[in-house]
């Protein structure tokens, strides 16, 4: 099977790092040992204990691509050597207030003015919390009033969000808006919707994400697809699967009302392949960034290419994971000519800790993703007869 070559999967790890790669999936794997290292890093940071050279030394080096853009440029390079694209994501998460919404504004429009400047780059990506108040948007999200000071900010959100898109847009890049939680998700949903119509009147710049794990998202797929026709402009859209399913399970129980999320993963399965088929059917309007790392979906999608006789290198198709992650299907497609790109987050390592605790996370509770991973690494191993 195309996904199953370790050889090319691991191409650019060394067998010290293949090994260090598999020691840190194993301890993940660990629901007990994750946990407590969580736990002992909070104590460390709050005790302001020297141990940011050993968070450097393994999830840093295995899930960030450096400390800057500048930093990060030299795994871009490598990866592009492979025929794999990057899109740098500055991975500071957490952050309430107006200065540090400001902070993050200024690292996107640095980005996209990097990435503009860099031939071998495309994309660039933010999420919108880090620009925009979760409580207003939540409240926009359910229609409820604001106060002035409240309209006064929402507007500086919204002027925050068109500075990014036409930026990208003057400057020829797209760019990903992240998915948050479904109760903030309307308002992003129709700010983004507000920037494509805006900047995507000539092709996909600005691209909205899909949390196919949200049982509505299809009818939204749809709905947008009629409105983009009447109103004559392309849509981008990352298809994801989601990362908030037990915070969204907890508190539509906690609250009383139906969850967003499918009932189950086979219905989520299900759900992100008709997706994927909807928008590769009306490719005249869409284009697909498909960002997964579920290897059925992947094949799914290539046989609705090969059907639909759509080239390899269809520029309105690509296929993203997660830097540090799933290499065998980043390597694999990127060796038959498909259009592959990592996601490579950077930033200060002490602030970039929440995003590695996310991965940690999702890595831990995502059933048969660390086993696969480790899999994979240890058949590498024995082929290289290191193990």
């Amino acid at each position: 099977m195309l996904l199953d070559n370790t050889k090319n999967g691991f191409i650019l790890k060394s067998d010290f790092e293949l090994k260090k790669a598999y020691f840190l999936f194993k301890i993940i794997s660990n629901k007990t040992l994750t946990n407590l290292g969580k736990t002992l890093l909070e104590v460390a940071l709050k005790l302001r204990l020297p141990i940011l050279f050993i968070v450097r030394g393994t999830v840093f080096e295995q899930f960030c691509s450096g400390e800057t853009l500048d930093e990060s440029f030299d795994t871009v390079k490598k990866l592009n050597n492979k025929n794999v694209k990057s899109y740098l994501h500055y991975s500071v998460e957490g952050l309430e207030n107006e200065s540090s919404y400001d902070l993050s504004l200024n690292e996107v429009l640095s980005s996209i003015t990097f990435v503009a400047e860099k031939s071998i780059l495309d994309f660039t990506v933010f999420k919108p919390t880090a620009i925009a108040n979760t409580q207003i948007l939540k409240k926009v999200s359910s229609s409820e009033s604001l106060n002035e000071k409240e309209k006064l900010l929402y507007d500086k959100s919204l002027d925050r969000f068109d500075k990014i898109c036409h930026l990208a847009f003057k400057k020829d890049v797209r760019v990903l808006v992240d998915a948050e939680e479904s109760w903030i998700q309307d308002a992003i949903d129709e700010i983004v919707l507000s920037m494509m119509m805006k900047y995507n009147k000539e092709k996909a710049i600005v691209y909205n994400t899909s949390q196919m794990y949200r049982h509505d998202r299809l009818n939204y797929l749809k709905t947008l697809h009629d409105i983009a026709l009447r109103n004559n402009f392309f849509l981008g859209i990352k298809l994801v699967r989601g990362a908030y399913i037990e915070k969204e399970n907890k508190r539509a129980k906690r609250n009383n009302y139906l969850s967003p999320i499918c009932r189950s993963k086979e219905l989520t399965d299900q759900n992100f392949n008709n997706g994927a088929s909807y928008i590769l059917s009306n490719l005249n309007k869409f284009s697909l960034f498909s960002g997964t790392h579920n290897e059925e979906s992947i094949y799914k999608i290539i046989n609705i290419m090969e059907s639909n006789r759509i080239n390899k290198d269809d520029a309105n198709i690509w296929f993203g994971q997660l830097y540090g992650m799933s290499d065998n299907i980043t390597f694999n497609l990127a060796s038959e000519g498909f259009n592959v790109i990592k996601y490579l987050p950077y930033g200060p390592i002490k602030e970039v800790i929440p995003y590695l605790i996310r991965r940690a996370d999702e890595n831990t509770s995502v059933k048969g993703q660390t086993s696969r991973e480790l899999d994979l690494i240890r058949t590498e191993l024995k082929r290289r007869s290191v193990i």
